[in-house]
């Protein structure tokens, strides 16, 4: 009977491994894969390599946590690490069928919490932390690139924007039959420079996915004593090699061909914010959601970019003086867009409303339902978690 639980317990943690491999790849190298700066191959290969770098360094540290102290490491027999795992499986159908990125590990968390509640060995001071992690970080990730879409966006954009030469930027020439790569003669010093960056922020991307996610597969068989970490890190790594190289070339499309919704310099600022958040959470051993992270950067940043439209003075002056000046300081904004160059950056204020609709840069309603499923999933993870360790002998 043991033997067929572990076999259960490793065939779930393959396939929310699996799972995590197809949806993480396509949010690592979709901007670099949609720029044709690599290949969908090499974007698996390399998400492979950087998830398990962060999965055996940092990642160790989320294991601790959720394998052993938030309830006890006993609590984790083989049928309660089952559960728990059923957990994530379920949210990462939850994500697909609503179409939202749900958080596994929010999700796990909660059903480790309900085991707890169900057992009475909660260790309440460390959900206190986990929690405060789980709303500080979103609100961070926000205003981060509120700053960065208000204030920095228009001159990133201005130096980042460049046109692709023909052909590629790598090429490969060969001394006998042994290839080597060469730069293309008609690629640019800023386009290998640029280039480095979106394939350099994919790897980083990478290694905080596994940093994070690596838990999320393991940590209960971690905790059982079922496996060892250092073979759960590798478990866990080589199921999402298996997802980069198989479902992720799809999430890869859909995410490399959507970069006129998320413009590539938008979709790693994106990246380098939310990655960074997460690495730093998983460094301190908290369980964190990449993906909430992330979606709260575009919010963000969409929400700063909409707001250069309006200066903060002018609209100060509008609520205390009324509409009418305000609608002239307006047509006096439009007349500085029309007769500034090309090639300058137009200032706060007198950015063009219909270039920077705030509808096609930030919807509320959208946002709204989002957030809400971020606690709704948990939340019923952590109750049916609890109602099954309590009411279901194990």
């Amino acid at each position: 009977m043991v033997d067929v639980l572990l076999l259960v317990g490793l065939a779930v943690a393959v396939f929310v491994g699996f799972n995590i491999g197809g949806s993480s790849t396509g949010v690592a190298f979709g901007p670099a894969v949609g720029s044709h700066t690599v290949s969908k191959l090499g974007a698996a290969t390399l998400m492979s390599a950087f998830f398990l770098v962060g999965g055996w360094t940092v990642g160790r540290n989320v294991i601790a946590t959720m394998g052993g102290k938030i309830v006890p490491s006993e609590e984790f027999t083989l049928v309660a690490s089952v559960g728990v795992l059923f957990f994530v499986g379920l949210a990462l159908l939850i994500s697909n069928l609503f179409g939202v990125p749900a958080s596994t590990s929010m999700t796990a968390v909660g059903a480790i919490a309900g085991l707890g509640v169900a057992t009475e060995t909660l260790r309440e001071s460390v959900m206190f932390q986990i929690v405060s992690a789980w709303l500080l970080a979103p609100v961070i990730a926000f205003w981060i690139c509120a700053v960065i879409g208000r204030y920095l966006y228009p001159y990133l954009d201005a130096w980042f924007r460049l046109e692709q030469s023909e052909g590629p930027l790598i090429e490969f020439s060969r001394v006998g039959s042994l290839p080597y790569p060469t730069v293309s003669a008609n690629a640019t010093p800023k386009q290998l420079i640029v280039n480095g960056l979106v394939v350099g922020i994919g790897c980083y991307m990478a290694f905080s996915a596994g940093a994070s996610n690596v838990a999320n597969a393991v940590a209960p068989l971690v905790g059982a004593g079922a496996i060892g970490e250092s073979s759960g890190v590798l478990l866990a790594a080589g199921a999402t090699a298996i997802g980069a190289f198989t479902i992720a070339r799809r999430t890869l499309d859909t995410v490399g061909n959507d970069l006129t919704d998320l413009p590539l310099l938008a979709a790693l600022i994106v990246e380098v914010v939310s990655a960074s958040i997460i690495t730093f959470l998983s460094e301190l051993g908290i369980p964190a959601s990449l993906a909430v992270s992330a979606t709260m950067c575009i919010v963000g940043l969409g929400w700063g970019r909409a707001t250069r439209t309006v200066r903060i003075s002018d609209a100060a002056a509008a609520a205390v003086k009324g509409p009418d000046e305000s609608e002239e300081r307006s047509e006096m904004s439009v007349g500085a867009i029309a007769a500034e160059p090309e090639n300058e950056v137009a200032r706060i204020g007198e950015e063009d409303p219909d270039v920077l609709s705030a509808s096609d840069l930030f919807n509320p309603s959208t946002t709204a339902r989002v957030v809400g499923l971020w606690i709704i999933t948990p939340s019923i993870s952590a109750l049916a978690s609890f109602l099954l360790f309590e009411y279901v002998p194990l």
